[in-house]
């Protein structure tokens, strides 16, 4: 309650007015699924304010854990060291964490997980073990030809992950955030070269999650490389749209 008394009138008023909003929007649970540089960093935040949920993107977490060293965090931080993969059960177990957050009472946008078919059922388990369900899941569906365009273009906000492109995309002004004005990165792997290995990886191991989701009849697909506005259309029919 203290800090409440520290927050301006107006930004009190306004966030009490984007809650009674989000009561007249439908709580659900959505994952994006979709190549390096298919769109959903531009679109994701979108989603997110659109629905009223939390953006649980997997690197984000894992970072933001091994900061705060929480139990799960510490467990992170020693595998990643070593270089090795985090286990699916811990992942899992921070997404459950989260879902406690008052941000997520009205559900959660999935970035980045689950990224194979064993990992879509685990996290189905866990949903399930809550009575909760995965409502849609967007494939933002890429012409690989204007990927590499795409990808050598694309610059992030690293702290709170927005996305820019120099050309689809732009900042206000050249190099910085639009919301802090902080400098925008070029991330290392962003190249056609580091591009080529994401590819194969992800037709190796994302098309068993696609048929995974087609079968439970909560997939939506949409062409991504359409402008942007365009794809924000195609998002809000996959949301709010009973159609396949």
């Amino acid at each position: 309650m203290s800090n409440l008394r520290n927050v301006s009138f107006n930004d009190l008023f306004a966030e009490v007015k984007r809650r009674y909003e989000c009561t007249k929007r439908p709580a659900m649970n959505v994952i994006m699924i979709g190549p390096p540089g298919s769109g959903k960093g531009t679109q994701g935040p979108k989603i997110k304010d659109d629905l009223c949920v939390c953006h649980l993107a997997t690197g984000d977490m894992l970072r933001e854990a091994v900061a705060k060293g929480t139990e799960l965090g510490k467990q992170a931080g020693d595998i990643m060291k070593r270089g090795d993969l985090v286990p699916d059960e811990l992942v899992i177990g921070l997404i459950e964490n989260n879902l406690s957050n008052p941000e997520c009472e009205r559900g959660v946008l999935l970035d980045g997980f689950p990224r194979t078919a064993v990992q879509a059922e685990k996290l189905d388990q866990m949903f399930v073990s809550k009575q909760m369900s995965i409502d849609r899941v967007l494939e933002f569906a890429v012409d690989e030809d204007v990927l590499g365009e795409r990808i050598e273009g694309r610059r992030i906000h690293q702290a709170s992950g927005r996305s820019y492109h120099l050309k689809f995309n732009p900042p206000k002004v050249e190099g910085k955030d639009d919301a802090t004005g902080e400098p925008l990165m070029h991330r290392k792997d962003d190249t056609r070269e580091a591009l080529g290995k994401r590819m194969a990886s992800y037709h190796r191991d994302t098309k068993p999650i696609l048929d995974y989701y087609r079968q439970h009849g909560n997939l939506r697909t949409f062409n991504a490389t359409a402008p942007i506005k365009e794809v924000e259309g195609h998002i809000e029919k996959a949301l709010y749209s009973n159609m396949i």
